[in-house]
């Protein structure tokens, strides 16, 4: 009667910072606002293989790449938020905050983190 959860929670974070490190890179690339730094690409790199290297060697629990895939998104409208959040002039974050809200809801469902335990 009890459901077991497989969580791979390692799976979901390398998605978040290959989400926020891809976003960094193209910032630190394409975008005059802010300065280049090196260590997007650094980050991008090491969390791709990672990722890459997670997903040849274990298997997937069932319903994880979707929510890989939200986190990756995650990743990218969370940094977009800040970096509008900081630099004023690139324009308001204000869906790209209420998209934040309604993937982390909707990753927090999925992980049934809100499902009350019995004592």
């Amino acid at each position: 009667m009890t459901e077991k959860v497989i969580r791979d929670y390692r799976t979901l974070l390398l998605a978040f910072i290959t989400g926020l490190s891809i976003n960094g890179t193209f910032n630190a690339l394409f975008d005059s606002v802010i300065s280049f730094s090196i260590f997007p690409i650094i980050a991008l790199c090491l969390s791709v293989y990672c990722l890459y290297q997670r997903y040849v060697t274990y298997s997937l629990p069932e319903g994880t790449p979707g929510l890989a895939a939200s986190c990756f998104l995650l990743g990218i409208f969370l940094y977009s938020s800040a970096i509008r959040a900081e630099y004023s002039e690139l324009g308001s974050n204000f869906l790209l905050t209420i998209i934040c809200v309604a993937l982390v809801f909707w990753i927090g469902y999925k992980l049934n983190l809100t499902q009350h335990k019995p004592s």
